[in-house]
């Protein structure tokens, strides 16, 4: 049975905010925490801003497309982080969900987007450092 936690960031077009999230989470945090994404109503692409403001930073998300926010995506998630979209997100028990409240970058130049990329990033440390510290504590009870 695997101890890796497992997080969802939920935000509407899946285009900015929760593409930037999941770029940190990934990058800073490698393969000890598993990440998903997903929006309530996906964009077509990631915010073209958002991507030159990751790669500023040395994260590459012009890969990623937006995905449509599942059922399934929830169950399999630990924690579910939420990002502007409202009632949105379906609820189960055991779950841990937060709501970040951040600034939508959608039509905003990069400028604009960098200082949302550096909360987003502020908080994935932050995050990073509770799951860990939650995996290890599990890990060492007998």
């Amino acid at each position: 049975m695997s101890t890796k936690p497992s997080v969802l960031f939920v935000c509407v077009h899946n285009a900015g905010r929760s593409q930037m999230a999941a770029g940190f989470l990934s990058a800073l945090a490698g393969d000890a925490i598993e990440v998903r994404s997903a929006g309530s109503a996906p964009g077509n692409a990631v915010n073209p801003a958002a991507v030159e403001a990751m790669a500023e930073v040395g994260i590459d998300i012009s890969d990623q497309t937006p995905k449509i926010l599942t059922t399934d995506a929830v169950e399999a998630s630990d924690v579910v982080i939420t990002m502007g979209c409202g009632d949105t997100c379906p609820i189960f028990p055991g779950k841990s969900y937060r709501d970040w409240v951040l600034e939508d970058p959608a039509g905003k130049g990069v400028d604009a987007v960098r200082p949302i990329r550096d909360q987003i990033k502020t908080r994935i440390e932050g995050l990073i450092t509770e799951l860990l510290t939650d995996t290890a504590d599990t890990e060492n009870r007998v």
